[in-house]
């Protein structure tokens, strides 16, 4: 039955044109079908069968606002699978001058779904464990004094059912990077505020203003460098 099922979702990622509307959508955005379209280059009717198809696997999962229809990503489960198989396109040699700036500036800061990954998210997790932001001691914990300081940067710590804090594999470093509810909402505060910007390929630029609030956060933005 475990042979079925994994065939049965590498069948799902085989087809070319899902495998890239799954790689659009790992940004954490939600995005129209034909959006999704546009990106794989099909046609709107062509791109709603798979979006089906991605749909009725799990893959992905349709959202109403008013008279629009969005489609994003199911769940963090999903978009880890897909990270993680996507590092074996990522890794290959680069093949131009366009194609290695874009694989630089992936490894240095790039959104997991909704959260920051490469040098720069584990360089985030780093800092908030060395500045007692957060504690490993008996799994990843935000401590009294991490409350006060992503208040002061004006980040919620919401609880729900979602796990706070979590490590993640990053695939470029090949160390954990923060995952969950909370770097999640740290990020959405990070474009809001100007601190960092998203492009359309998942990578991310740090700002100037990033300087201070990062550095509350334990991260030295000047020594980490950049692409």
């Amino acid at each position: 039955m475990e042979t079925i099922a994994l065939a049965e979702v590498a069948a799902v990622l085989a087809d070319p044109s899902r495998a890239t509307m799954c790689l659009v959508l790992l940004d954490g955005r939600a995005w129209t079908v034909g959006e999704l379209a546009k990106a794989a280059g099909i046609a709107l009717s062509t791109a709603s069968e798979h979006v089906t198809r991605l749909a009725d696997a799990g893959f992905v999962a349709r959202v109403k606002q008013g008279r629009a229809s969005y489609v994003r990503i199911a769940d963090p489960r999903v978009a880890e699978l897909i990270e993680h198989l996507a590092q074996h396109a990522e890794q290959r040699p680069a093949t131009g001058l366009k194609s290695s700036l874009r694989v630089q500036r992936l490894g240095f800061a790039r959104t997991c779904y909704d959260h920051l990954a490469g040098a720069l998210g584990v360089a985030l997790r780093d800092g908030m464990l060395a500045t007692g932001l957060v504690d490993a001691g008996a799994g990843l914990a935000l401590t009294g004094r991490g409350r006060e300081v992503l208040a002061g940067l004006g980040v919620p710590v919401a609880a729900g059912r979602r796990a706070l804090l979590r490590d993640c594999l990053d695939w470029t470093e090949r160390r954990d990077h923060l995952a969950g509810a909370l770097p999640a909402a740290l990020l959405d505060r990070a474009v809001e505020a100007g601190w960092v910007a998203r492009d359309a390929h998942r990578a991310v630029k740090v700002l100037p203003a990033a300087a201070k609030p990062f550095a509350a956060l334990g991260v030295d933005l000047g020594a980490l460098g950049g692409p």
